[in-house]
């Protein structure tokens, strides 16, 4: 399966047991869609995933990052901290890919420097 989100915080590493390493981090998927009236409507699922395979891919997954991952979902049954039961959907990735990282969007707005003209006077055509 693949998701398309945005990082909701940094990534963060947790080292298990055995030694082993998981890079876990939480990823919101939009999806947008019209009402019966032509109202347009936005739903976000919230994804906790963990991804087992490199632990220094953390360092590139920060929040705002976009991206898009490979793996299957999954569901968590637990107690909340009030006594009720709940549930998130996990995310248990197997590949990613980085379409825009959160860098970029703060400095899209920073205009290219100028580029110099080279006035090369001898060229041999």
């Amino acid at each position: 399966m693949e998701i398309t989100g945005r990082l909701t915080a940094n990534a963060q590493v947790t080292e298990i047991k055995d030694g082993r390493k998981v890079v876990n981090f939480d990823v919101a998927v939009n999806d947008y869609y019209k009402t019966k009236t032509g109202e347009a409507k936005t739903v976000t699922a919230f994804y906790r995933c963990a991804y087992w395979i490199s632990p220094h891919v953390a360092r590139l997954l920060t929040k705002g990052t976009l991206v898009s991952l490979y793996g299957r979902t999954g569901v968590e049954a637990y107690m909340g901290k009030d006594g009720e039961p709940r549930a998130s959907l996990k995310f248990h990735t197997s590949q990613i890919k980085i379409l825009s990282s959160a860098h970029n969007q703060e400095n899209s707005n920073i205009p290219e420097p100028e580029r110099q003209e080279n006035n090369t006077v001898n060229l041999p055509f």
